[in-house]
Order: structure tokens, then C-alpha cells, then sequence
């Protein structure tokens, strides 16, 4: 329709010139505390194993999102491959609660930067931070991803300055600590990649929006996992060898001066993550009002701005919502858990699909052996996590 037709031209060729840089997740800035109370010294093979688990997903979510470039992301690849309509329905609404918490969490890293420097409470921020994120995802694509993509590079040189100063304030580079030597310690590592994991698929939802999505999205996908865990290793490694504090990490590698300015880089590329979660979301309830299964207000675009911008006012009503009603630690863990279901479901949808249907010609795809694999893989992580 026109309606639509204005939607989709109204970010062509954005995301193909941002890649991945946008998309590369808070998760550094935010739960490094949290992985290496879990792991100790052994942080980085949480994120060696998150990363290989996240690889071979973003693989299946790079195939998928070539064959059905739709921004209904995952909830319409469990409607493929399960071939049902309540599939859609159900998946929607668990990926929707997920973005939402992870908004939340989200949320609640920003605040904690933002103290910092500015002594408010949290009751007081948070809202305002969600409201002013919500009204630029509100005013366009071009607009809200463009700034995504400036503060993704900020974000990105922020954590190269914390691994220059990790390594500089390391007593010394003995490696030899870091490798778990008991089945508690390995225990821990898998313990610790429960919560280490990157928002790829934040990058499936865009794919209506992307000129030439069947090779744009799966090369961003495969970018931005891979650019994640390079940054990731690197930070835990510079942190671990630095053995600097028990609360925000990062911070805690910067004193004086330097500490308040890396206190304005983290809260920035904390807030994009907010950003980018309340674009995905509003996607995610556009494209199933699309196909009928929500109300069509929700479908609406806007004819000046081309945004969906009733379902953009309900995405960051729900994150802001979720972000007043638990604790950090808990949002951590109920999204991580929702999201590796999700990744479990769609590389099943995938087994499906590749069984029945051929790829299409010059589209991306992956051997059969990646979705059994990578559902395995996911389904491990997530088994320790709820066993312990």
C-alpha cells in the first residue's frame, strides 16, 4: 500500500552504512559486575562461550531475516516454520516482553552513569530518560538511527579507552588465572555466559527498512556479533587483569576528571541501547498489527514523520513501565532467560523451514548442521543457568 510504501523508503541504505555499530549491546557498560561475580577471573570464557553460542544463532537470524525480511523479526519466523498462526501471536509476545525488560535494564545502567554526575533520584531519570529516547524514535528512522550509529561509535571508543586503561593499571599480564581448573570454575563460566550475551537480533526487525535486506541484514548480523565479541573479551580481560572494584567495573578503572567524562561515555552509549530497544519494539508491534494479529492503530504511520508512531509511544510506555517495577539484578535474568528461549524457538523454526524449502537464489544461507547445533548450544547455557 502507500501507507506502507512511505514507511519502508523513509530509512533506505541507513543501516547498510551504520553495520552493526549501533547494535552492539550495553551489556559491557552495564552487567560486566554482574559476569564476573559469577565467573571471577574467568569472565572472558563467558563471553567465548555467550559469543559461540550468539554466532551460531546470528547465523540462523541472518538466513531467516534473508528469506522473510519482515519486522516482525523472530515472531515470523516461528510462524514459517512452525506454519501457525498462534506461533506468531506467542513468540510476539514473549520477544515483546523481552525488549521490554531489556529496555528496563537497560534503563536502570543509564541512571546509574548518570548519577554520576548528576545527583537526582532514580525515580526522576528514568522516566525522563525513557521519554526523551521515545520522542526521537517518534520523529523518524533516519533520525533515530543516525544518532544510534553516532553514539554506537562513542560507545565503541569508550571501550577501547577502558581496555588501554585495564591493561595500563594491571600490576602485571599473568593470563594463567583466568582458566577455571575445577567443574565449579567451568560451572561458573557457563553461569557467567547466561548473562553475557549481545542483541543481534535487535538488527531482523529493521529488514523492511534496508535496501537489499537479503544481504545487508545477515552481513550486519554477522558484523556485529563478531565486532561484540572481540570488544567483549577484551574489556573482561582488561578488567580481570586490572582487579579494580566490585560494582561498575568499568567505571572503577577511571578516577578524577576521567572518571566523570567516561561516567558521560557510558551513560550515552548506555541510553542508545535504550534507543535501539524502544525502535525494536515499536517494529516488532507494527509489524504484527501488519499482519492483523494486534490492533491495526498500532500499524498506523505516521504520513509526516514515516514512523510507527502509536506503536512507538506504547513500546516506550512499556519499558518505562517495566523499568519502575523490579530490581535490575531480576530484569537481567528474566530477559536473558525470555531472549535465549527465543533464540531456541527460531533456530528450531529454522531446522523447519531448511527441511521444507530450498534458500532462495542469491539469498544467505547457512549448513543444516547450524540450527541443531545452535539450538543445543543455547538450550545448554540456559539448562545451567536454571539447574544452578
Amino acid at each position: 500500500s502507500a501507507r506502507q510504501d512511505s514507511f519502508l523508503s523513509s530509512d533506505l541504505g541507513i543501516p547498510q552504512k551504520c553495520q552493526s555499530i549501533q547494535f552492539i549491546r550495553k551489556m559491557l557498560y552495564v552487567a560486566l559486575g554482574s559476569v564476573i561475580a559469577r565467573a571471577g577471573e574467568a569472565a572472558p570464557f563467558c563471553f567465548l562461550l555467550a559469543g559461540a553460542t550468539a554466532c551460531l544463532t546470528g547465523l540462523c537470524y541472518a538466513e531467516l531475516a534473508s528469506r522473510y525480511p519482515e519486522a516482525a523479526g523472530a515472531a515470523a519466523y516461528a510462524g514459517y516454520g512452525f506454519r501457525s498462526d498462534r506461533a506468531v501471536v506467542l513468540l510476539g509476545a514473549v520477544v515483546a516482553l523481552t525488549v521490554a525488560l531489556s529496555a528496563a535494564s537497560i534503563t536502570r545502567g543509564a541512571v546509574h552513569y548518570l548519577t554520576a554526575f548528576m545527583p537526582l533520584p532514580n525515580w526522576l531519570l528514568a522516566p525522563a530518560l525513557i521519554v526523551a529516547l521515545t520522542a526521537i524514535a517518534a520523529v523518524g528512522v533516519r533520525e533515530s538511527v543516525g544518532l544510534a550509529a553516532a553514539l554506537g561509535v562513542l560507545e565503541i571508543v569508550g571501550l577501547l579507552v577502558a581496555i588501554g586503561a585495564g591493561f595500563l593499571a594491571a600490576p602485571d599480564y599473568d593470563l594463567s588465572g583466568m582458566i577455571p581448573r575445577t567443574l565449579d570454575g567451568w560451572r561458573g563460566v557457563a553461569s557467567g555466559a547466561f548473562i553475557a550475551f549481545v542483541g543481534f537480533e535487535t538488527l531482523a526487525n529493521m529488514a523492511e527498512e534496508v535496501m537489499v535486506p537479503t544481504v545487508t541484514v545477515p552481513r550486519s548480523i554477522v558484523v556485529a556479533v563478531g565486532a561484540s565479541l572481540i570488544l567483549y573479551v577484551g574489556v573482561a580481560v582488561a578488567v580481570v587483569l586490572a582487579d579494580r572494584g566490585d560494582g561498575s567495573r568499568l567505571l572503577d578503572l577511571f578516577e578524577g576528571r576521567s572518571r566523570t567524562a567516561f561516567a558521560w561515555v557510558g551513560f550515552l552509549s548506555v541510553a542508545n541501547g535504550v534507543l535501539v530497544q524502544i525502535v525494536m519494539l515499536s517494529r516488532l508491534l507494527y509489524g504484527i498489527a501488519n499482519k492483523g494479529r494486534l490492533p491495526a492503530l498500532l500499524a498506523y504511520i505516521n504520513p509526516k514523520t514515516r514512523t510507527p508512531i502509536v506503536a512507538t509511544a506504547l513500546a516506550g510506555l512499556i519499558a518505562l513501565m517495566a523499568a519502575m517495577a523490579a530490581p535490575f539484578e531480576s530484569l537481567l535474568v528474566v530477559t536473558n532467560t525470555l531472549t535465549l528461549g527465543v533464540f531456541m524457538v527460531v533456530d528450531v523454526a529454522l531446522c523447519l523451514i531448511q527441511w521444507r524449502e530450498p534458500a532462495k537464489a542469491g539469498g544467505f544461507a547457512v549448513p543444516r548442521a547450524v540450527p541443531p547445533l545452535a539450538a543445543l548450544l543455547t538450550a545448554f547455557v540456559l539448562i545451567v543457568e536454571l539447574a544452578g
